[in-house]
């Protein structure tokens, strides 16, 4: 096992990185085919992306030499070289400052804000938090974005995956189903140029991570709570802050759910078992 050199990977805290993307009303419209969402026709120039819709956005496109064996870009560029073999997209906070238009050019900027060192039940385990910020070229700051990544050893998920225990559905919370198949991970994954191989490669999922099945991706479960936040709630979203709990396998249904109160909501994405595999905090604008 290599050791985990702290003070190295911390190194990595300040670095930064750039770009800049035209929200295009196509791409926009795929996801929209993806997730069956409502109103395609409202995706046009002009009008308001929805939340989280952004991380189709600003991709990086490495070739094939430059990535890990798990289809994640190689180690040790923007984000610091942990030399642990599994890498999840952990949870994260986000500010919704102003509306995200449609057709408009926006500007990206990432730094690195904390990496820090736990131990786990299954070992070793380094959080990586990034800040992401994303501006109108005039200089306005549209969203506000902490995102949490974190690495594992290479080892089968803990019996349970986490937080394993059933909550009941409280009195007056709203609900519905999302039943990904294969063909929504596969799309998804391309939308989001993601090539990370437990959301298409069963062999690498059951022989290499562990998983029994195709991983749900963190991020689709994270837009589609979200989205579903504000169709319920029929008001814009102004914060969202999630936390993955236990990864979420195809073939196993999910109901997402909301709680609401005063101007917010807590929201979570359950499992058959009724068993959380992603819970979140909103508030509306």
């Amino acid at each position: 096992m290599t050791p985990i050199d702290l003070d190295h990977l911390r190194t990595w805290i300040g670095h930064t990185r750039s770009d800049e993307d035209l929200i295009a009303a196509r791409h926009a419209r795929l996801m929209a085919a993806t997730v069956d969402h409502p109103g395609p026709g409202r995706l046009r120039d002009g009008e308001p992306l929805p939340p989280l819709w952004h991380w189709l956005y600003f991709l990086e496109g490495l070739p094939s030499g430059e990535l890990g064996r798990d289809g994640h870009p190689a180690r040790g560029g923007f984000l610091p070289p942990v030399p642990l073999a599994n890498r999840m997209w952990a949870g994260g906070r986000l500010s919704f400052l102003r509306p995200l238009p449609i057709g408009a050019r926006i500007r990206k900027t990432s730094r690195v804000l904390a990496v820090d060192h736990k131990k786990g039940r299954a070992g070793d385990l380094v959080f990586v938090t990034v800040l992401h910020e994303l501006a109108a070229l005039s200089g306005e700051l549209l969203v506000r974005e902490e995102h949490d990544i974190v690495y594992k050893d290479a080892s089968p998920p803990p019996a349970g995956g986490g937080e394993d225990r059933s909550e009941p559905l409280a009195a007056g919370a709203c609900s519905r189903p999302f039943a990904p198949d294969s063909t929504t991970l596969f799309r998804y994954s391309a939308l989001t140029f993601n090539g990370h191989r437990i959301h298409y490669d069963q062999d690498y999922c059951r022989n290499v991570e562990g998983y029994a099945n195709l991983v749900i991706h963190g991020p689709l479960t994270a837009t589609m709570l979200a989205g579903f936040a504000e169709q319920a709630g029929g008001r814009q979203l102004r914060e969202f802050a999630y936390r993955g709990l236990r990864p979420a396998l195809l073939g196993e249904a999910l109901t997402l759910a909301a709680e609401f109160a005063g101007d917010g909501a807590t929201l979570t994405a359950r499992l058959a078992s009724g068993a959380p595999s992603m819970r979140a905090e909103v508030r509306f604008a």
